[in-house]
């Protein structure tokens, strides 16, 4: 991911632009609920002065003379804070908790829908558990920050603002200096514990990507784990990984646990000096005491807030570790752009020019290789496992680019098609089935939403899945589990075409498509794919002659070259390696073909 030496908590105001008014309305609330929460210590020291100071006190300067009078303004004054205090309370507690809503709604649908567009090889650096730890323990970690310690940071921060200048109104210059004296080694104190917990819990997040990673790993190779009766070694595994989270932790706990203490010690040295150069400036008269009285309330209730800083730090350092590997994630460059072309009535004729491809830090799977698939033919390639017969089609659907050369659909530049408009022309059926958690209609019609019922069970049929999916408990309303677990192979490799023939493509790619079903649904269905493949562009990528045989050309590709190209009688003749081929997988000998 690339790295950006700016502040994360900058980069977090510069992505939530949009949310200024929320954000500024919030801070508001907090910022007047923070000064009604400092007004009671005043007027209790204004109800001490007029105890003291009768006809003389401090309100009787606004013509109040009647005691009795200036003790009804402030209770008036009271019941008017509280409720302003109470009022202000829920404005920022609704506001910042919505605010964090909205936030991390927009956050986790950027970071996904950004994640979409980034090409395949970015994924082969990834863990699929360190994308889903981003995508929603760390918007979590955000979400908390929102909620309660954005608030806390405001607070606390006018809370000092507002105290040390009234510290030096309502005390002498010296006094309200030394009381003050311990606030910039908090602050500074604070900074520095600051820079200390912050490589410490970006450990942490990775450590939680890391464990993440395991646990989906495992839990989606259950049976594997099962079948090698690898339980406790899976279940050792993981308490590596969960103690290496726990060691992680736990260091910055220490770090963090060790932050209050020292920062009681400097509250209290500052709250004595106060106790005592204010309580002699009072006794001597030069200090007013009601002054004295709220001076002391307000300066421990400033000085107490700031042993709040470290359980303040340690959220906030959470969270901007989290907003860190969230914002990477979103400023990870797009490689693979769309271009502008639109592709309306596709013939489906296809072109690969001196191509050449390597895998990032590999040797290259394709060197000059040139292919012409002529439109509504069906062109089969077969070859080793290795040879670059899928990197073919990972290139034509723009999940990777090409190094050298290009590829045309139509005599037109992949690069300059709209890249939805290209991937929705090409319908793929891959040996590496997906299914959604969801219904046997919904894998079906997965890209093809508004399909018609008729449509649906029409594309069954051809795919040879009808049969079977009736069967079914609820038919076509059957749960199929996470990623088809609860089909067979067979099965949900046929589901793969039924969603393949309702797409309707004019570009059809089948790789290995019948590689897991039987030899009976073999034939059925490659009857049906004669029918669908008929003045269709259909690229055939197949390890089984028999299911090509009768393509209108096949090309047999060697590491990342075409070394034999021609029908299936036609390289039956060559005596080369697809003769061989075919020999060993019909049981003949080269002599008897």
């Amino acid at each position: 991911m690339p790295s950006n030496r700016k502040a994360p908590l900058f980069r977090l105001f510069s992505y939530g632009r949009r949310y200024r008014s929320q954000i500024l309305q919030a801070a508001g609330c907090s910022i007047v609920n923070t000064l009604m929460d400092l007004a009671p210590p005043v007027l209790m020291g204004a109800a001490i002065d007029t105890l003291l100071q009768q006809q003389n006190s401090f309100l009787s300067r606004f013509g109040i003379q009647n005691v009795i009078h200036q003790f009804f303004l402030l209770a008036f004054l009271t019941v008017l804070i509280w409720g302003l205090e109470s009022l202000s309370n829920y404005g920022y507690d609704l506001l910042w908790r919505n605010l964090a809503q909205d936030i991390q709604h927009d956050l986790r649908l950027d970071a996904y829908t950004h994640l979409q567009e980034l090409e395949a090889a970015y994924f082969e650096d990834q863990t699929t558990g360190g994308l889903l730890a981003i995508l929603s323990d760390d918007i979590n970690q955000l979400e908390h920050f929102l909620n309660r310690v954005a608030n806390d940071i405001i607070q606390l921060v006018s809370a000092i603002t507002i105290l040390m200048i009234g510290a030096f109104v309502i005390l002498p210059p010296e006094i309200a200096l030394a009381s003050m004296l311990p606030m910039p080694l908090i602050l500074v104190g604070s900074l520095r514990y600051q820079r200390l917990l912050e490589p410490r819990y970006d450990r942490v997040r990775e450590q939680v990507g890391d464990l993440n990673a395991r646990l989906e790993n495992n839990i989606s190779g259950i049976n594997t784990i099962k079948s090698f009766t690898a339980e406790r070694y899976e279940r050792d595994r993981l308490a590596t990984e969960s103690n290496a989270y726990r060691r992680n932790n736990a260091k910055a706990i220490r770090l963090s646990a060790g932050f209050i203490p020292l920062i009681r010690i400097l509250v209290l040295i500052g709250f004595t000096t106060l106790l005592v150069l204010g309580g002699v400036a009072a006794f001597s008269g030069k200090l007013a005491i009601a002054n004295y009285s709220i001076a002391l309330i307000l300066i421990q209730q400033l000085l107490w807030s700031l042993v709040d800083l470290g359980e303040i730090f340690d959220s906030y350092q959470r969270a901007m570790a989290s907003t860190r590997r969230i914002l990477d994630l979103l400023d990870t460059p797009v490689q693979i752009q769309t271009g502008e072309i639109a592709l309306a009535q596709v013939q489906g004729e296809v072109k690969f020019e001196q191509v050449t491809f390597a895998y990032p830090n590999r040797n290259p799977v394709l060197s000059n290789l040139s292919l012409h698939i002529p439109a509504g033919k069906t062109t089969a390639i077969v070859g080793a496992t290795g040879s670059g017969k899928s990197t073919l089609i990972k290139l034509l659907l723009r999940f990777y680019e090409v190094n050298a050369g290009n590829i045309t659909i139509d005599h037109i530049d992949i690069r300059d098609l709209n890249l939805q408009d290209l991937r929705r022309n090409i319908g793929l059926v891959s040996q590496d089935v997906f299914l959604f958690h969801g219904t046997v209609a919904e894998n079906i019609t997965y890209g093809t939403f508004d399909a018609r019922e008729q449509d649906v069970v029409m594309a069954a049929k051809v795919a040879e899945a009808h049969e079977f999916i009736e069967q079914l408990p609820e038919g076509y309303q059957t749960i199929v589990g996470e990623r088809g677990q609860k089909l067979s192979g067979g099965q949900r490799q046929r589901l793969a075409i039924a969603r393949a023939i309702l797409k309707d493509p004019p570009i059809l790619i089948l790789d290995e498509a019948t590689s897991a079903v039987d030899n009976e649904t073999e034939a059925a269905i490659q009857k049906s794919l004669q029918v669908i493949t008929k003045n269709r562009t259909t690229i055939a990528i197949a390890h089984r002659l028999s299911t090509i045989r009768h393509a209108d050309c096949i090309y047999v590709m060697e590491q990342g070259r075409f070394m034999e190209a021609g029908t299936h009688e036609e390289l039956l003749s060559l005596n080369g390696t697809y003769a061989n081929l075919w020999a060993v997988q019909s049981g003949l000998s080269p002599t008897q073909l």
